[in-house]
């Protein structure tokens, strides 16, 4: 993978890692939201522009996969940029899965997926994962400009669903020294630029600090296997709906705070990063507080009922590897904890 991180890049780059690849007829994909930010990025490619599809989802529906398949094979394709958040780059995973077309990705959100081989696709309210190294992008093109028109809410939980890939990257059990070290850089980036993203939401420099911070933590995760936080988080976005990085931004103290007694290695070099002044799921649940994000699951429109269901998914799907056994019981604590907002405990 080839990444450029540079204020401009998005429409001085994007074209010339088209043509360094080879690719003269690129389908642009994005959702309706950030149009206008694709649409700029589509210009830029001039006569290699094939087509503009604006329908991407979150979650990726599968149905809308199918459609944006049929979308890239009718233009004559020969390549995908994928403009915008993780939806626009989830989708464009969903193309070059099916069609094994090369992928470009250009970021507008901290989420990280960009850094990943592992797609996801929503069908029957159930989200799948999976990871192929064919949708893993061929060039990142990081544009700070581009996330100006963030607003400062999703800029915080986009920071912090990307620091979720570094906290679980740190205790998977294909962890090795570089990636830790990795992904307490990227936590320490993260956790240091976003205040500085909430307080001066046009600052460029902030926002090329959170990008660096976005690229080290999704590094971190598509080296290493997904745990109990992601698998919670996988549930409650695909079966009952709930918004992406605000699901991840509620769950991460409440998981970590569960796997820390199994991985205390890990959950010590997580609360230096952050500052080392508190444990570190209390810190990760301050962070969110100070910057205003949503710390519990009743806020983003989980019922009462729905906790005991999302238990019972969780552990009764196929499970993810981490550090301590997932029980039925244990997920439900953590659920219950995550629904109702309280600071985080060792359970």
């Amino acid at each position: 993978m080839r990444v450029v991180l540079r204020a401009g890049a998005a429409v001085t780059a994007t074209a010339g890692e088209a043509e360094r690849l080879g690719l003269r007829r690129l389908l642009v994909v994005c959702g309706a939201r950030g149009k206008d930010t694709a649409q700029a990025v589509a210009d830029s490619l001039g006569p290699a522009l094939a087509g503009l599809h604006d329908e991407a989802r979150m979650h990726v529906p599968v149905e809308v996969a199918d459609r944006a398949v049929e979308v890239a094979l009718a233009a004559g394709a020969d390549g995908c940029v994928a403009v915008g958040g993780g939806s626009a780059i989830g989708l464009g995973k969903a193309i070059a899965l099916r069609t094994g077309l090369p992928l470009i990705a250009v970021p507008s959100t901290y989420s990280g997926s960009e850094m990943t081989p592992v797609w996801g696709l929503t069908e029957h309210g159930a989200k799948r994962t999976g990871r192929d190294r064919s949708v893993l992008p061929r060039s990142v093109v990081y544009d700070p400009e581009l996330t100006l028109s963030l607003p400062v809410p999703l800029s915080v939980t986009s920071g912090i669903n990307a620091i979720a890939h570094a906290v679980e990257a740190l205790y998977a059990p294909d962890a090795s020294p570089l990636v830790s070290l990795m992904a307490q850089e990227g936590v320490r980036a993260m956790a240091e630029a976003l205040p500085d993203v909430a307080a001066h939401p046009a600052s460029l420099d902030a926002r090329g600090r959170a990008l660096y911070g976005a690229w080290l933590c999704g590094s971190c995760l598509g080296a290493t296997t997904m745990g109990l936080h992601h698998k919670l988080c996988h549930v409650l976005g695909g079966t009952f709906g709930l918004p992406h990085a605000e699901t991840h931004t509620v769950v991460l103290p409440h998981a970590l705070a569960y796997n820390a007694p199994a991985a205390p290695d890990a959950a010590d070099a997580v609360a230096r990063a952050l500052g080392g002044t508190v444990d570190a799921p209390t810190a990760l649940w301050e962070l969110a507080g100070r910057l205003g994000a949503p710390r519990s699951l009743a806020e983003l429109g989980l019922t009462e009922a729905d906790v005991a269901v999302a238990a019972a998914q969780v552990t009764g799907q196929q499970p993810y590897a981490n550090p301590r056994e997932v029980t039925p019981e244990g997920v439900l604590r953590v659920l219950r904890a995550a629904y109702e907002g309280v600071a985080p405990r060792t359970i």
